[in-house]
């Protein structure tokens, strides 16, 4: 393994991290407004959707961590995650801003459906991808 990352290598992985924060500034910012202004949910309810989904993504974080590390394939540990999460992460993006002509019910179930989901797969993205530096180099 080579003990120095060359700049091109260093300025990709930063590229691939940026990339990987917009798409979560988008939730952390736009969310909120697209929940209670466009879908029509009520604040309190998204709120409380949010806290439950990030007390499960808390939980779930470690284990994802845990399971990527023993991952053993032909591509590496991280990298799989990488390749096999990628096309799920935009669907279930789009999914995530797409407004259902539902019933008030209906509109809930679906917000908390691809809200958990979508967290639960940039899990499956971003943990692995973050871990990747740590194998990359000794440094």
């Amino acid at each position: 393994m080579d003990q120095n990352l060359k700049l091109k290598e260093k300025v990709a992985y930063g590229f691939g991290d940026f990339a990987s924060s917009m798409f979560w500034k988008l939730f952390s910012v736009y969310l909120l407004f697209y929940y209670t202004d466009i879908f029509g949910i009520s604040a309190a309810v998204v709120g409380t959707m949010f806290l439950v989904t990030r007390i499960w993504d808390t939980a779930l974080d470690p284990i994802i961590g845990i399971l990527a590390d023993r991952t053993e394939t032909r591509w590496g540990k991280f990298r799989p995650y990488l390749l096999w999460v990628a096309i799920p992460f935009g669907i279930i993006g789009v999914l995530t801003f797409t407004a259902p002509d539902l019933g008030m019910g209906g509109k809930l179930v679906y917000a908390y459906v691809t809200y958990t989901l979508m967290m639960m797969i940039y899990s499956l993205i971003n943990v692995p991808y973050a871990s990747l530096m740590g194998v990359m180099t000794l440094n």
